[in-house]
């Protein structure tokens, strides 16, 4: 009998070359889990980086829950296991109709379209990290490695026991410091003012009994990627995808066309019913230099701060004030956009903005502290934003090269996975 000869891999280098040559089915990384924690801000970033990596129609979404309603409005500090814990125990204790019911894990919840585009999930289920590192190891010799991507606090814990449950199954990417312990993840992602509190000026505003809780605690070593803004899913396609889907009703409007972003105050940027009527003053400023001028709130806005804007600007002929109701207009205002203003709270909007190249005007900023001012004088150093003071010309334009950081921590990404003897689904 004669043997059997398998044929030659090709030459030339990888190109083409079949998978049984490049280590097979268990080098590539062909499917993606976003761990998620119900706010879009942080799960925008997450699945902003798994389309840059290319898996977009090959995701899931695991969502990690906390007991609403009642105290638990007020337990959120704590960590996700002991809420639960304290919630079930005071449910035993006082009567389960008596507080509201979480979502259940076990049954798929539809899920919204994000920022006027469809995210490409259709569903969610309740993050588990046994389950899912089940999945992973189970599935491993069939699908191969599965790329773990999650974001926020609470996340934390179930992204790094599904690291530490499945080592050599799972690429696990933390996006937004985790405070502490960074070799629980293959890779860490997050903003380069997350370690202001390393900088000279933090060290001053820091009563020194806190200092040992303010992390990070040490600079970032070889596994941190270090963005400028948040990381999301508004890159050059969607744009494109944008523009069309809001031709008709964006495209006639008289130029420049401004768009004003607002969201709502934080800890670190105060501010209410003061920065609405500064706000109102600069833009009635500012309107014979625009052409229209497109107004949207986002959901942490104050009822005081929009009716104060809706008062003074709704009726105005080249005002128009978005009422909430879908369809979201933010990606065809990113598109179609010649400039924009911002208030300072919004890492996420003003990432978004920053990347399309077009003027942003930051207001608010002045009412910022810690590391928010950090970002802010970043995005100035840089030229990707100006103070907004009522006194610009919005018929004039200027440019920068556009913030990029979704696209670049992608590549650290593809090359912290090669580093492991993998490689992602071409």
């Amino acid at each position: 009998m004669r043997p059997i000869r398998l044929p030659e891999p090709p030459s030339g280098g990888t190109l083409g070359m079949p998978e049984i040559f490049e280590g097979g089915v268990y080098s590539v990384i062909r499917r993606a889990v976003i761990i998620g924690n119900g706010f879009s801000g942080a799960e925008n970033q997450s699945i902003g980086l798994v389309r840059a990596l290319g898996l977009s129609n090959h995701q899931s979404l695991y969502r990690v829950t906390r007991p609403r309603g009642g105290i638990n409005d007020w337990l959120h500090w704590l960590p996700v296991s002991l809420h639960k814990t304290l919630d079930y125990i005071i449910r035993r204790i006082c009567g389960y109709s008596r507080y509201p019911v979480i979502v259940s894990g076990k049954k798929p919840v539809h899920l919204p379209s994000e920022y006027g585009v469809s995210a490409g999930l259709s569903s969610l289920l309740e993050a588990d990290a046994k389950q899912i590192a089940t999945m992973a190891r189970e599935t491993f010799e069939k699908d191969g490695p599965l790329l773990v991507v999650a974001s926020g606090r609470d996340t934390i814990s179930v992204a790094s026991s599904i690291k530490r449950l499945a080592p050599g199954n799972v690429f696990v990417v933390q996006i937004q410091h985790p405070r502490s312990h960074l070799n629980r993840f293959d890779l860490v992602i997050t903003p380069k003012h997350d370690y202001y509190p390393l900088t000279p000026q933090a060290q001053e505003q820091i009563p020194r009994f806190l200092r040992r809780w303010i992390t990070p605690s040490e600079p970032p070593d070889s596994h941190v990627v270090l963005t400028v803004g948040a990381l999301h899913q508004a890159d050059a396609a969607a744009l494109r995808n944008a523009a069309t889907a809001w031709h008709d009703e964006l495209a006639p409007l008289p130029k420049p066309l401004v768009v004003v972003n607002i969201g709502g105050p934080t800890r670190h940027c105060r501010y209410g019913a003061d920065l609405a009527k500064q706000l109102t003053v600069s833009l009635q400023n500012v309107l014979a230099s625009c052409g229209s001028l497109r107004i949207s709130f986002s959901r942490r806005t104050p009822h005081k701060v929009y009716g104060i804007i809706q008062k003074e600007l709704g009726h105005h002929s080249k005002v128009f004030i978005w009422d909430g109701e879908e369809p979201n207009p933010h990606m065809g205002h990113l598109a179609w956009a010649d400039a924009f203003v911002i208030t300072a709270d919004s890492i996420s909007m003003l990432s978004e903005a920053c990347g399309t190249g077009k003027p942003v005007y930051v207001t608010g900023a002045d009412q910022c502290k810690w590391k928010f001012l950090d970002f802010h004088k970043s995005l100035q150093e840089r030229g990707l934003a100006r103070p907004f003071t009522g006194k610009e010309d919005m018929s004039e334009s200027w440019s920068y090269p556009p913030l990029n950081d979704t696209v670049e921590a992608a590549g650290r990404v593809r090359e912290a996975i090669a580093e492991r003897g993998w490689r992602l689904q071409s």
